[in-house]
């Protein structure tokens, strides 16, 4: 049964948007590099950590606030300039989506900017009767699968429906009014856990954001929806179907997570993107996009008792939703070493994947550790040796994903140069890492670290919407803004043979997937 909103204060509609990568401002993810071309289903590498020891002076003074539909409310008020961040994190992402249904938290996150019943509509009424035509059609559509003349007679009368619709649309109106607001980063991504919405506003238009998010969050209307369908589909196109690196990174964790969702994409497969219509893509937003799953970080100069104020008065009458549904999949024990080749008429590219823990693990510490001794910058070990020195690779990173909350994958990722084969490039890392399963990492490197991590946590409270992601994200995923900073002091603590415990447990033969990029007909 879908959960009921009740209506608030009009909000307004938005441009399209595509798919944004966006890293993280938390400091100890200076010594983590995420890969060049991460697609739709990355997510920044993190580690995090339960609660326990905490670091007074390197963490802000954050007041949290449950309203009483259970949005938690995250306020984070700071001197400065005249601006206030915001960041709305929702609890759902590519691993809640069942099988048939998948890539529609990311076509949800388009269709949020498409406006409400007051914002982006000329006439609300008349959209919706053609709403309902095109519904139908597109039911039709799908009963008629096996008649492919038919089927595309229908789309293009959906698509004439749509031409008409769009007349009824006032269009980008969510967008202009926050533009002549002076909103700047208006933006959104979705990854394998969440869906976030972002902007920075100039302070005195504070309210404005409550008003326009209290009515996207209760009133929203679905749109250019066939239309948008489509351009989440060429996306989907462009990032994988038609990308050897995409390709690449999909058919990797494919190999690797058998059974858990952090092995399907995002994006969604093309077969259920074509299948989802506006009614199925509207319940589930009515189901699992209430407040009771949502965080709010509000970071900037602001007055708290007044945006708490308004918080109450804009947002706590909408209605919660269901809870999220529950990810219950536990991916086996990998027992030999999985490959898969792509085939391209491309340049090569390697991927190697190993099982490690969630983000919260004893463990996860020494692993971040480990991935900055090994590609973190110029002076890392893989670098120096692949880069520098041997000159057989363009890039090489390391780090965790796609997710934090489940046990995840230690990534190394590898563009070669073009006269080199993966095969040598696979040699030299097994070869560094034999080095460190060996004898661990030097007291030099070490202490490289840790000092990239304290210039990190000074460079964290800098940033308002830094700020304001890191404690959304460690809320929405964790339970516990102050995660994000309980996770420096633990990697202060760790050690060498803490790093090269670690690289013995989890870098094994056996607990990696290697996935390889090659022309066809030519040795790697």
């Amino acid at each position: 049964m879908s959960a009921q909103r009740v209506k608030t204060c009009p909000g307004e509609p938005a441009r399209r948007i595509r798919q944004v990568t966006f890293k993280l401002a938390v400091g100890i993810l200076v010594v983590l590099a995420s890969a060049s071309h991460a697609t739709a289903q990355s997510t920044p590498s993190t580690v995090l950590a339960s609660p326990g020891r905490t670091d007074q002076d390197n963490r802000p003074d954050v007041r949290k606030v449950v309203l009483e539909n259970g949005l938690r409310l995250l306020l984070l008020p700071q001197d400065g300039a005249p601006t206030v961040s915001f960041v709305m994190q929702y609890g759902i992402g590519g691993i809640h989506e069942q099988p048939g249904e998948t890539g529609v938290a990311h076509l949800l996150e388009h269709m949020l900017f498409k406006g409400s019943e007051t914002i982006g509509t000329r006439d609300i009424e008349a959209e919706r009767r053609l709403f309902e035509t095109m519904d139908r059609l597109h039911e039709n559509a799908l009963a008629m699968s096996g008649d492919p003349e038919q089927v595309q007679r229908i789309r293009s009368e959906i698509d004439r429906l749509e031409d008409e619709a769009r007349e009824l649309v006032v269009s980008n109106e969510f967008d202009r009014i926050l533009s002549r607001a002076g909103a700047q980063g208006l933006n959104a991504m979705t990854t394998s856990e969440s869906t976030t919405y972002f902007v920075e506003l100039p302070a005195n238009r504070t309210e404005l954001f409550f008003a326009l998010e209290a009515d996207r969050m209760a009133n929203p209307v679905f749109r250019e929806f066939y239309s948008e369908r489509d351009v989440v589909m060429e996306e989907r196109r462009m990032r994988v179907d038609a990308s050897p690196a995409g390709t690449l990174y999909e058919r990797h964790l494919t190999a690797a997570f058998t059974k858990h969702p952090y092995g399907q994409p995002v994006v969604g497969y093309m077969a259920d993107l074509e299948r989802l219509g506006r009614e199925d893509v509207e319940r589930y937003y009515r189901d699992y996009y209430g407040p009771n799953n949502a965080v709010l970080a509000v970071v900037g100069r602001f007055d708290a008792v007044q945006v708490e104020a308004w918080a109450r008065s804009y947002l706590e009458p909408i209605s919660r939703g269901l809870e999220p549904p529950r990810v219950d999949a536990i991916e086996p024990a990998q027992t030999a070493e999985r490959r898969v080749v792509v085939e391209w008429d491309a340049e090569s590219a390697l991927r190697i994947g190993w099982h490690v823990p969630d983000a919260t693990h004893d463990d996860a510490a020494a692993i971040a550790m480990l991935s900055a001794i090994l590609t973190g910058g110029r002076t890392s070990r893989l670098h120096r040796r692949l880069v520098t020195r041997d000159q057989i690779a363009a890039s090489i990173y390391s780090y965790t994903g796609p997710g934090s909350r489940f046990p995840q994958l230690f990534q190394i990722d590898v563009t070669p140069v073009q006269t080199s084969s993966t095969d040598a490039i696979e040699g030299v890392v097994y070869d560094e890492i034999q080095r460190m399963q060996d004898a661990g990492p030097t007291a030099e490197e070490i202490e490289r670290v840790l000092n990239q991590i304290a210039a990190g946590t000074v460079r964290r409270l800098q940033s308002s919407l830094g700020l304001a992601f890191q404690i959304a994200d460690s809320e929405s995923l964790f339970g516990d803004w102050r995660a994000t900073f309980y996770a420096s002091d633990r990697l202060q603590g760790v050690t060498a043979e803490d790093v090269r415990e670690v690289a013995s447990r989890y870098l094994t033969p056996e607990n990696r997937t290697v996935a390889v990029l090659q022309r066809p007909g030519t040795p790697r």
